[in-house]
């Protein structure tokens, strides 16, 4: 079965467009001003609809994603910092937390999330993701059986190695920013469409 794709890092509203227009399920954009990939609000009237609409946030304020949510009209949230299982409960849409995955203690501690789904990245000390890494699927493999919540894919992932991730760990869905871009904020449209083929090879 083909997992659900999601496209994240969305800048501007053309690549919105096409992401949305090859399948897209669900759309990421970062509210997080020290990410290259920070997302302007202005440009997000014009994004498309029918996709879900996922804010990425990291240790935000509940007052400030609140807000967010209204202005954008957000369908979901991304969590990528320390927020905590309270924390995630009290959100006013979906949401998704991030896990930076290191080992199987970093799964257990995932476990606690009563969320949507649980976001498996890339640890890397000092960031909180996007770092084009990938982890070891295995450990992915082993969360499927650990958390009780979907699971989204991420970390590293291309339309080299993505048909291989999805084989291997099943996920529910997949997450992809570096791995199909031109440069940081701006996609290609290359990489997108064979990201997409290669999804639907499984």
């Amino acid at each position: 079965m083909t997992p659900k794709i999601k496209i994240c890092g969305i800048t501007n509203r053309e690549d919105a467009r096409l992401a949305a227009e090859l399948g897209a399920d669900m759309l990421g954009f970062i509210f997080y001003a020290k990410s290259p990939r920070a997302v302007r609000r202005e440009v997000m009237p014009g994004m498309p609809a029918g996709v879900e609409r996922v804010g990425v946030f990291v240790n935000e304020s509940e007052a400030e994603i609140r807000r967010t949510v209204q202005e954008c009209r957000l369908t979901m949230v991304q969590l990528h910092g320390e927020e905590s299982p309270e924390f995630c409960r009290r959100m006013p849409v979906k949401v998704v937390k991030a896990v930076r995955v290191k080992d199987e203690k970093s799964l257990q501690a995932a476990a606690e999330y009563d969320v949507d789904a649980l976001l498996l990245d890339t640890y890397t000390a000092g960031q909180h993701g996007g770092t084009g890494q990938v982890f070891d699927w295995s450990l992915a493999v082993k969360a499927k059986t650990i958390l009780k919540v979907p699971v989204i894919l991420s970390g590293g992932l291309t339309p080299e190695n993505v048909a291989e991730a999805i084989r291997v760990v099943q996920p529910y869905a997949v997450d992809v920013a570096s791995g199909v871009e031109r440069e940081p904020g701006k996609k290609d449209p290359d990489k997108l469409r064979r990201f997409f083929e290669a999804c639907k090879k499984n």
